[in-house]
C-alpha cells in the first residue's frame, strides 16, 4: 500500500509538472515581472491575477498594496469592486429561471412591470428580458448613468425614470451599453422567486460555487476585511484615494464586490460547461444561452478581430481565430476584467484598485497573445507613451483653465446665479452663493450622496466646474442667460460616468 502511495504521489507530481512546463515561457518566466513595471508605470497601487488553464489554476497572486496608507499587501483574497463583470452573473440567473420554466427570456417586461415605460410607447410594449439583457434600448451607452451612479435614487426610481431617456438609435439595431436595462431585468428575480437580486445571485452561483468572499452589495465596503482602496489618477496625474461607489440602486448591473480566489472558481465553471468540482453548478444550456450572441457591435476587421458582440451579460470576439468571451467592470477606483476562452480551456481574471489606465486590459491581451503563440511584443510599453500624452494634454488645459481664475467678477450680481435647477432625468440641483469658500458658487447635486461641485468664475461668461469627488473631474461650463436672467446651467461629468452634459433649468 505504501508502495503503492508512493507511484501516485510520484504521477501526481510529475502531472503537475508537466502543467507547469506546458505554460508559455512569458508566464513561466517574465510575467512577474511584467506586471511590476506595468503597476510602476500606470501608477497602479494593487493588482491581483489569476490564470485558469485546463482546469487548473496556473496563476494566481496579488501584487502592490491595497491601501497606500497601510500598505496593507494585496492577495488572491483581496476585495475590489468587479462592477459591470457582475452582468454575467444577471443572465445567467435568469437564463437559469428560463430553463427551469419560470419565466421566458422573450417575456415583456410590461408581463412584471404593468406601469413601466420607455420614452417610446411602442418600444415599451415589445421590449423584453432578453433586450434588457442585450443592450436593445437604442440609447447612447452610459446614458442616464449621471442620473443613477451613486445616486439616491431606490431601484423603482430608476426604473421610472427610464421613461425620460430618449434613444438617439433604433430599438434592437443600434447598440448602446446600458446598466438601467440590466437593473430592469434583474427586479424581475424576485418578481418570480420571491427573493432579492442579492439573495437570489448569492443562494444560486455564489454559494454552491463557494465564492465565500464574494459580497453581491458594495455596502460598507469600508469596512469589509481586506478590501482594496480605489484610487485614480484622472485629472490631476497624481495618485488619489476616492470614495467607494454606492451602486446598490444599479445591483444586477455592477454591485458585485469579489477577488481572484473566488472569481476562479467562476471561471473554472463556465469552461467546464457548468461543472465545479465534479458538481453541475449551471447546466450547459443556460451557460450556452447567455453565450448567444444576441447583438452585433461590429462585423468589421479590427486587428485581429473580425467580429464582436454582445451575448447575455458578456461580450464575444474572434482573437487570432479563437472565440473569446470576456466583460470588463469599472466603478470609481477599479477596472476589472475576466476573460474566457473554451478552445483554449483558458480563463483570466484581473483586478485593479486605480481606474485611470489601460494597464488592465493590456495585461489581459498578453497572457491571450502568450497563450496563442503570438510574436511577443510589449504592449503595455507600446500604448504607454500614448496615453501619458493624452494624460499630459487634460492635465495642461485644466491648469489653463485655472489660471484663468484671477477673482473677476461674473456679468451679473452674484445672487443671480443662485437657486433651484432642474432636469427631468436628474432631478434638482442647488447653487448658493459662498463667497468666502473655496469658489464663488456652491453646488448641491441633490439626488446624490454626498456630492457637491463649487463653480469659480472665470470670463467670457465661462465658469470652472470642480467636483468633490474628485472622480466627476473638472470642466468648464456656461449658464444661459435671457434679458439679463439666468434660465439654466450645463453641467458636464467625468465621460466614465456619462458622455452627454446634462441641462439644468431655473425651477
Amino acid at each position: 500500500m505504501q508502495k503503492l502511495k508512493l507511484i501516485l504521489s510520484g504521477c501526481l507530481l510529475v502531472f503537475s509538472l508537466s502543467i507547469i512546463q506546458a505554460q508559455p515561457t512569458f508566464i513561466k518566466d517574465s510575467l512577474n515581472n511584467y506586471i511590476q513595471n506595468g503597476m510602476h508605470n500606470w501608477n497602479i497601487p494593487g493588482l491581483s491575477i489569476a490564470i485558469i488553464k485546463d482546469g487548473k489554476t496556473v496563476v494566481m497572486k496579488g501584487y502592490g498594496v491595497a491601501n497606500t496608507t497601510t500598505n496593507e499587501p494585496v492577495n488572491e483574497n483581496t476585495l475590489f469592486m468587479i462592477a459591470s463583470n457582475s452582468k454575467l452573473f444577471t443572465a445567467t440567473s435568469l437564463s437559469q429561471l428560463a430553463y427551469d420554466h419560470k419565466l421566458s427570456l422573450n417575456d415583456k417586461i410590461i408581463k412584471y412591470f404593468p406601469d413601466f415605460q420607455l420614452y417610446d410607447t411602442a418600444v415599451t410594449k415589445m421590449v423584453t428580458i432578453r433586450d434588457m439583457l442585450s443592450h436593445h434600448l437604442g440609447t447612447k451607452t452610459f446614458q442616464g448613468d449621471f442620473s443613477f451612479w451613486d445616486s439616491k435614487n431606490s431601484r423603482q426610481q430608476i426604473m421610472y425614470k427610464m421613461r425620460y431617456l430618449k434613444p438617439s438609435g433604433t430599438f434592437r439595431q443600434d447598440y448602446g451599453y446600458c446598466n438601467s436595462c440590466f437593473l430592469t431585468a434583474g427586479e424581475i428575480i424576485p418578481k418570480v422567486t420571491g427573493k432579492p437580486w442579492e439573495v437570489y445571485v448569492y443562494d444560486s452561483l455564489i454559494q454552491p460555487l463557494g465564492m465565500t468572499h464574494t459580497h453581491t452589495l458594495g455596502y460598507s465596503m469600508d469596512r469589509m476585511p481586506n478590501a482594496a482602496t480605489p484610487y485614480t489618477t484622472a485629472f490631476t496625474g497624481k495618485l488619489t484615494a476616492i470614495p467607494y461607489d454606492q451602486v446598490d440602486n444599479l445591483a444586477p448591473a455592477g454591485s458585485l464586490v469579489s477577488c481572484v480566489a473566488d472569481l476562479a472558481k467562476w471561471l473554472i465553471m463556465q469552461l467546464d460547461s457548468g461543472r465545479y468540482q465534479s458538481k453541475q453548478i449551471v447546466p450547459w444550456e443556460v451557460l450556452r444561452t447567455t453565450r448567444e450572441m444576441a447583438t452585433i457591435i461590429s462585423s468589421s476587421k479590427r486587428g485581429e478581430s473580425h467580429f464582436s458582440g454582445y451575448g447575455l451579460g458578456i461580450f464575444e470576439t474572434d482573437y487570432h481565430g479563437k472565440q473569446v468571451f470576456w466583460h470588463t467592470g469599472g466603478a470609481f477606483g477599479f477596472v476589472t476584467n475576466t476573460c474566457f476562452v473554451p478552445e483554449l480551456n483558458l480563463g483570466i481574471t484581473i483586478l485593479t484598485n486605480q481606474d485611470n489606465q489601460e494597464f488592465f486590459e493590456l495585461l489581459r491581451y498578453q497572457i491571450l497573445n502568450a497563450y496563442l503563440n503570438v510574436p511577443y511584443e510589449n504592449l503595455s510599453n507600446i500604448a504607454l507613451p500614448g496615453f501619458m500624452d493624452e494624460q499630459q494634454y487634460e492635465i495642461k488645459k485644466i491648469e489653463g483653465w485655472k489660471k484663468r481664475f484671477k477673482g473677476n467678477a461674473p456679468p451679473l450680481p452674484l445672487k443671480m446665479y443662485t437657486g433651484t435647477f432642474e432636469n427631468k432625468l436628474y432631478g434638482t440641483i442647488t447653487i448658493t452663493a459662498q463667497p468666502n469658500s473655496q469658489g464663488t458658487l456652491h453646488i448641491q447635486f441633490n439626488s446624490h450622496n454626498n456630492l457637491t461641485a463649487y463653480l469659480q468664475y472665470l470670463d467670457n461668461d465661462e465658469w470652472l466646474l470642480t467636483y468633490s469627488n474628485p472622480a466627476f473631474g473638472i470642466f468648464t461650463t456656461s449658464f444661459l442667460t435671457k434679458n439679463n436672467t439666468v434660465t439654466g446651467i450645463s453641467i458636464k461629468a467625468s465621460d466614465f460616468v456619462e458622455y452627454d452634459p446634462y441641462l439644468f433649468t431655473r425651477k
